[in-house]
């Protein structure tokens, strides 16, 4: 075991004192803890699980993919766009799974990838995950269409980005390139534009069908509590026709 492993286990422990308790509990490391840790711009209490480090939108991502899909049961070959360790470290691990993680620059993916211009024959995937990534990507409408075609007729994706539920049309002027002036405009210094209601269009322009998921309102509150869930997350489950 390497120095880094071993400070990596010492840390863990060292939180799990810390955070010691039943009142939140994690799906992904499937930990408690007395609260979760604060994360984001906005310094969002409970936000952050202090094991595996996933945030409320990973936890939520993970609940609906275990209760609402085949994620976990059918054989799948499975694009997963932008991964975080977490996730890739449980996919990994499920064996009816065929497991591709992609980004551009990220060291963790398996694959350097420009979604934009994806170097793959047609219909390769059975399922993509793309979450909370177009929102950086400046010519989406590629990112979208590329994703299309490379997912297999019959297959479906999750893709989600952050969607503002009081704004008709999505916001986006690529002339504003500054982080700073991002963070003013677009709330993230690394985003490119605000999405909103419109998003689903962009979606079907593409060819998906389309279908929105209020997964949150099916979950009793006490569950949606416990595991630190924001209630304005939506799924958008985009299928493919066979």
């Amino acid at each position: 075991m390497n120095v880094s492993n071993v400070c990596g286990l010492i840390k863990n422990e060292i939180l799990s004192v810390w955070y010691r308790g039943a009142n939140y509990e994690c799906p992904f490391c499937n930990k408690k803890c007395r609260k979760f840790s604060v994360a984001g711009i906005d310094k969002r209490a409970n936000a952050k699980c202090p094991l595996c480090q996933s945030l409320e939108r990973h936890r939520f991502l993970w609940l609906y993919l275990r209760n609402k899909t085949p994620f976990f049961e059918e054989r799948i070959k499975v694009l997963d766009v932008a991964p975080t360790p977490f996730f890739q470290k449980m996919c990994k691990k499920l064996p009816n799974m065929e497991y591709v993680s992609a980004d551009i620059s990220s060291p963790i993916a398996m694959v350097k990838m420009d979604i934009t211009d994806i170097k793959l024959p047609d219909e390769q995937f059975d399922c993509i995950i793309c979450y909370h990534v177009l929102e950086h990507i400046t010519e989406d409408s590629k990112a979208i269409g590329e994703l299309f075609r490379i997912l297999k007729r019959g297959g479906w994706a999750i893709i989600q980005s952050p969607i503002d539920p009081n704004r008709e049309k999505t916001f986006e002027d690529h002339a504003i390139t500054g982080f700073n002036d991002r963070i003013k405009n677009f709330g993230q210094g690394d985003h490119v534009r605000i999405y909103g209601l419109d998003y689903i269009k962009r979606l079907e322009e593409a060819g998906f069908i389309v279908r929105i998921d209020d997964y949150y309102c099916e979950l009793p509150s006490d569950i949606s509590q416990k595991y630190g869930l924001l209630k304005d997350e939506k799924i958008y489950f985009c299928m493919k026709k066979r």
